[in-house]
């Protein structure tokens, strides 16, 4: 077959030009990519006296506009999908402002890890007390008519001395339910992180390997159960189907409560620290 010509094609009256070789032999066409506006990191809607700023992200596996506030009190965010664009993004935020507004009146206040704070602990409210001790170790009182939690050291060390040993509290009931749950399952856990997730209560990766956040100590004991067996439940189905409801149902009758509790109340553990 005779070699075919190279030609020149004009794009958009751009002065650059592509040339395009063995067309027809090749059965091939010329592609452009469309470069898209890059995306802003915010947008500001008004209504009434009222100002929201919206962090804008984009996520190319997205199949739809999603408007969300995370747990971690950081401000709304508007998850972009691929094909999106800062307009279309400005148009469906306007569509649910009215929810929006709603949603950030009944955000928790913040309380702070510092001496006369009351936090749940367990689920039960502990009186937070600086006892000004240069060593120690933090520790849990029920003595008197409310409990406490006593917290050596300066008080500009508290919220971090504090913080550790929510942490490790967590590990330590985490650990033990999981272990429990997984005998169940006949399945071993591979080892437990904890962490100050925003996203989700807890994870499971493919090698066996559980992430908590260590705000489950904040809650009632029977919600952290119900996480730690949702989490052992996917080292036999990493799914979320009918087989793997079954099996978290088995391990924790209270699932449906649970579900609902997070979904509810979930998000004031986030408004302590």
């Amino acid at each position: 077959m005779r070699r075919s010509r190279p030609f020149w094609v004009l794009i958009s009256g751009d002065r650059g030009y592509c040339e395009l070789e063995n067309l027809i032999r090749n059965r091939t066409f010329m592609r452009f990519k469309v470069t898209r506006p890059p995306l802003p990191d915010h947008l500001t809607l008004t209504s009434g006296d009222t100002n929201v700023q919206i962090r804008l992200r984009r996520d190319n596996r997205a199949q739809r506009y999603l408007l969300r506030i995370p747990a971690d009190q950081s401000g709304p965010v508007l998850t972009v999908p691929k094909s999106g664009d800062a307009s279309r993004a400005e148009r469906f935020a306007r569509q649910h402002i009215d929810w929006l507004l709603s949603r950030l009146s009944q955000k928790p206040d913040q309380t702070p890890f510092q001496d006369g704070s009351v936090i749940p602990f367990r689920g039960a409210d502990h009186l937070i007390v600086a006892t000004g001790g240069l060593r120690g170790l933090v520790s849990v009182s029920s003595e008197g008519d409310r409990a406490r939690i006593l917290v050596p050291g300066a008080p500009e060390h508290l919220a971090r001395k504090l913080t550790s040993f929510l942490k490790e509290e967590a590990r330590k009931d985490l650990t033990q339910a999981c272990t429990f749950h997984a005998e169940k399952v006949g399945r071993k856990v591979a080892g437990i992180s904890i962490r100050d997730t925003t996203s989700r209560w807890g994870s499971c990766a493919a090698n066996g390997r559980l992430s908590f956040s260590w705000r489950l100590i904040l809650a009632p004991p029977d919600i952290l159960d119900y996480v730690a067996a949702h989490e052992v439940a996917h080292l036999r189905e990493m799914n979320h189907s009918d087989r793997f409801w079954k099996i978290c149902r088995e391990l924790a009758p209270q699932t449906p409560e649970a579900r609902k509790w997070l979904k509810e109340k979930g998000a004031t553990l986030h408004a302590y620290g």
